[in-house]
């Protein structure tokens, strides 16, 4: 997790006269826990499960991740900060996303959540070695809450270009070259997912792992109905770090939308994005900046079809920000940057997508007609 010195922002303020209303009304969700059972410090990594580790390897390093461990069943992926890797991909029958790990910030945090799930604290199988718990959030997701022994050091990065600004002049009879190269992943920055069990899953992550939210967003004319979107962030007290870890909405689906992996600036995206264009991939949507976190974004569609994010310049916030409340629509997404695609937004009527639909209308959970037509109206708004 990115981190900065202490907050000297008023967290009262800080979203006035941006994207949100002032904060929430009377008996509003929170957005944070009074007594969380623990507090994850940060995401780990992501595990997948993939048919063709070779194939995924590939595309692992045009996308700009450096590959830390392999074996004949799991490949274990890393950026250039030090700590522990970002992603592990286990060879399976099918490509699936499994659930994501989280870091504990003390030892003993995984024998309170053991003894709260009635499980054990096994050892991990990450590089370097550590110890885990394993959780099921009521999305169905596997969770992993885990404290490693060991850091990965830190590998030489890719450098930001020293930019000329106004009278700012940095760079003097010095032309501005950016190679065109992968973008050297530094970091995992966060996951988003879509769940039928939204209010369920997002009182999870507050009560179970002392997550507090940044952001909510509601359907418009439902507000008094609650959210539908949050933007999750860890609470480290007064140190500012991501705006946010897990992304999660309401959908007619439960299952992973995209991860974000942090590189080093605007030009690192755009020539890792020319890079990627010329092997192949498809770019899903970008480049842009985000409104809900401001980062500069760029998505990309994995062999897989997995979504994955280039981001830079992403918000930082401590624990004194109260959550920021606005509507949900497709114009908020982006303060610049290209209108938002159907095949980022999801909306292409496949016969997967109708037959989720039609059963989450008929399941028991948080799914009814008039949030279907809620979603509907804010994918086209």
């Amino acid at each position: 997790m990115r981190k900065t010195r202490p907050s000297e922002t008023d967290g009262k303020t800080a979203h006035q006269d941006l994207h949100s209303e002032k904060g929430a009304l009377r008996g509003e969700n929170p957005g944070r826990s009074r007594n969380p059972l623990i507090k994850v410090t940060d995401l780990a990594w992501l595990e997948f499960e993939k048919p063709d580790l070779n194939r995924a390897e590939v595309f692992a390093r045009d996308f700009g991740f450096q590959v830390t461990a392999r074996t004949g069943q799991d490949l274990w992926l890393r950026g250039t900060f030090a700590g522990s890797p970002c992603m592990v991909i286990r060879r399976g029958p099918s490509s699936r996303f499994v659930g994501p790990a989280f870091h504990a910030a003390d030892r003993s945090d995984l024998d309170r959540l053991a003894r709260a799930a009635g499980t054990d604290v096994r050892r991990a199988d990450v590089p370097g070695g550590g110890t885990v718990v394993d959780l099921v959030d009521p999305s169905g997701f596997p969770v992993r809450v885990v404290y490693c022994a060991e850091q990965l050091p830190e590998l030489p990065g890719q450098q930001p270009l020293l930019l000329n600004s106004g009278t700012e002049e940095r760079r003097v009879n010095t032309p501005q070259r950016p190679r065109r190269q992968p973008s050297r992943i530094q970091r995992l920055g966060h996951v988003m997912v879509s769940t039928r069990v939204f209010a369920r899953a997002l009182d999870w992550y507050l009560d179970t792992l002392g997550m507090i939210v940044s952001d909510f967003l509601f359907l418009d004319g439902q507000r008094e109905r609650g959210p539908t979107m949050a933007f999750l962030r860890c609470d480290q007290g007064s140190l500012a770090v991501d705006h946010h870890t897990l992304a999660m909405h309401l959908g007619p689906a439960t299952g992973y939308v995209h991860s974000a992996y942090q590189v080093t600036d605007l030009d690192a995206i755009a020539a890792g994005g020319e890079y990627l264009g010329e092997r192949g991939y498809r770019r899903s949507w970008g480049i842009g900046r985000h409104i809900q976190g401001s980062q500069l974004f760029d998505y990309w569609r994995d062999p897989d079809h997995f979504m994955m994010e280039h981001f830079a310049d992403g918000d930082l916030f401590s624990c004194d920000l109260e959550p920021g409340w606005a509507p949900m629509s497709t114009s908020g997404l982006a303060q610049w940057g290209p209108p938002a695609t159907r095949d980022f937004l999801g909306v292409s009527p496949t016969p997967r997508r109708i037959r989720d639909v039609i059963q989450a209308l008929r399941s028991d959970n948080e799914m009814d007609t008039a949030r279907l037509l809620g979603l509907m109206k804010a994918l086209h708004s």
